[in-house]
This record gives structure tokens, sequence and C-alpha cells, in this order.
């Protein structure tokens, strides 16, 4: 069971060109007083062996601005600080596995950080801006992409269907439930170039359930126990291709993603996978 504590507020839901915010400290934990489940949130998300030791915390703040790994979008990097003297370096950030609505952001103080942050302290939040608008274009151009292979091959293929996706640089792909042969490359390309070319609006908007049925869209209602009780979905619009439920980041229309490339289209039992990059 997670706990009661407050959820943290997810500055980057409604405002995703807040670079720096000053919010609240309401938890500090070591790497070995975090609970076994959050631990594994942090080796899993390392890219060597390590396992954490005690230079390694893991932050709460009421507010944030760094968006936690999630829905295929890689997690924000930056700084926390405080004064002239106290600065924490975010190398991760995952939503808690045991309190539900927590999100932790893992890292280390500087070595010369003599003026470590307490519970109640007031910090300021600045994360990477250049990853923050590559991770944007890239998930933006992963929505363009579904929406351009539903419009063309929703009713050429059985059972067709959107499943997941990843807009981490260098693995962007978004798999399909169906078979896309390899002849549909370049129309899905062009279809793509015509979505990113109109520098269609990028809207983010919550809805409940009505609404989506008010506009056709029953089969992408999430799971009710994703959100708490009476508190709508966040969805982001393409407007004039797709509804998306999601809770990442994105550039204000499709043109800002940038040239996009269809890279190939892969196939196994069953499901198909349109890889993709930015330049």
């Amino acid at each position: 069971m997670g706990s009661t504590a407050a959820r943290t507020y997810l500055a980057f839901h409604h405002n995703a060109k807040l670079y720096k915010l000053s919010t609240v400290v309401s938890a500090i934990k070591s790497f070995s007083a975090l609970e076994e489940a959050n631990k594994l949130l942090f080796k899993k998300g390392k890219d060597d062996d390590s396992k954490g030791t005690e230079d390694e915390f893991a932050i709460v703040t009421e507010k944030t601005i760094f968006h936690p790994q999630g829905g295929g979008q890689p997690s924000d990097e930056g700084v926390m600080t405080k004064g002239d003297d106290g600065v924490f370096r975010v190398s991760m950030v995952r939503m808690d596995a045991v309190n539900d609505g927590q999100v932790l952001h893992f890292g280390r103080f500087d070595s010369s950080s003599a003026n470590r942050f307490q519970v109640g302290d007031t910090v300021e939040q600045s994360i990477d801006v250049d990853k923050r608008l590559l991770y944007s274009r890239l998930h933006t151009a992963g929505h363009v992409l579904g929406a351009a292979v539903r419009h063309l091959l929703e009713k050429e293929i059985p059972g067709f269907d959107e499943l997941k996706a990843s807009h981490a640089p260098g693995n962007a792909a978004c798999e399909f439930q169906g078979s896309i042969e390899g002849k549909w490359k370049e129309p899905i390309q062009q279809k793509l170039d015509q979505y990113i070319d109109k520098a269609m609006p990028v809207e983010v908007d919550f809805w409940d359930e009505e609404d989506f049925r008010k506009n056709g869209l029953e089969r992408l209602i999430p799971d009710r126990s994703l959100t708490q009780p009476g508190e709508k979905f966040r969805v982001v619009k393409i407007v004039g291709a797709e509804v998306y439920p999601c809770g990442g980041t994105h550039v204000d229309t499709t043109d800002l993603c940038g040239k996009t490339t269809v890279k190939k289209i892969s196939r196994s039992k069953g499901t198909s996978r349109v890889s993709y990059n930015v330049d």
C-alpha cells in the first residue's frame, strides 16, 4: 500500500515551458533508506552496474517541473539549488513505486555543497532545457507518426491498433497491432511530412470519460485507477489529426518537431514497429 503523503504537483502538465520553479522540499532519503521497490527504480535507471551509495539521494518536492520517465519519454535532468552553496544534481526522475503520486528526483549533492537541503527548505529547480526540447520534439513526432499510420492503415490492416511507443533519442519507435509491410514506408513518410509541414497546433486539455465519448474516442478512455477520484485525464490534441491520453511534454505546433524521418518498419509475431528520428 502506498502512503497517504501528498502527491507531487506536476507543473509541467500545465506549462511545459516552465524551465525554472521555486518549490519546497517535502522529503529527502538516502539510497539506503529507500524502500526496495524504489531502490530498484534507481538501479534500473543506471547505465552501469552501480547499486547506489550514501552519496546518492532521492528528493521529493511539493511541485516539480521535472518530467519523470514514463509514457515512452525519458526523464528530465537538471539541478536544484538553495542559495549560493547548496546544489543537488538531478540525474534521473521516476514516479515513486510506493507512495502514490510522488515524484522521486535521484541525484547527488555537489562536493562543494556545504548547504545540504532540509525538509521545508525552499529550493529552485532548473531543468536541462536542450534535453527537454529534444524529448518534446521526439514525443510530438511520435504522436504525429502514430496519427499518420492510423489514418493510412486503420482500414487496410486487419486488427490494426496503436500499442505503445518509445520517444527516446536513438530508440524512437511506435508499435502497432497488425503486419505493416515495407511497401508502406514511403506512403507513411509522405503522410508524416504532410502533418509536420502543416504546422498543426498541439494542444493540452483535460477530459473525463464523457468527453472521450462525445468525440467518438471511447477506445482511448484510460484506466480510471490511474487517476485520483474526480480527476480528469490529460490529453494531447494534434489538431486536425488525432487525440492521445498523454502525460508528456510537447512542442506547440507540429513543424517544430523538425524533419522527422521514418527509419525502418520491422515485424514480429503479428505486431509492427516503425522507428523514426528527428533532425
